[in-house]
């Protein structure tokens, strides 16, 4: 199924509320904090050998890229919000 489809009440929510281009954005930032809860639940039944008390080291990696993810997409959110309130044209 597609993200269109499977997501269709937030994709149009969002992209009334907030323009096409950050709606979408908001829309995927949701999508990775749901894969980021997803795996921090893995990660609880998943420790690590060498660093008890701590997921397995591939759950680490996916949380550590899942993140970053979100931090970049919410500094285009972010940008484009100022660009916006500036009265610059989108890019």
């Amino acid at each position: 199924m597609s993200v269109y489809d499977d997501r269709k009440e937030a994709l149009e929510e969002h992209e009334f509320r907030m323009g096409l281009e950050r709606g979408r954005l908001a829309v995927t930032l949701d999508l990775l904090t749901d894969a980021l809860v997803l795996t921090g639940q893995h990660g609880v039944y998943c420790q690590s050998v060498r660093q008890p008390g701590k997921p397995a080291m591939d759950i680490q990696m996916i949380q550590q890229c899942l993140t970053g993810a979100k931090e970049l997409i919410a500094s285009v959110i972010g940008e484009l919000q100022r660009k916006r309130a500036e009265g610059a044209p989108p890019a």
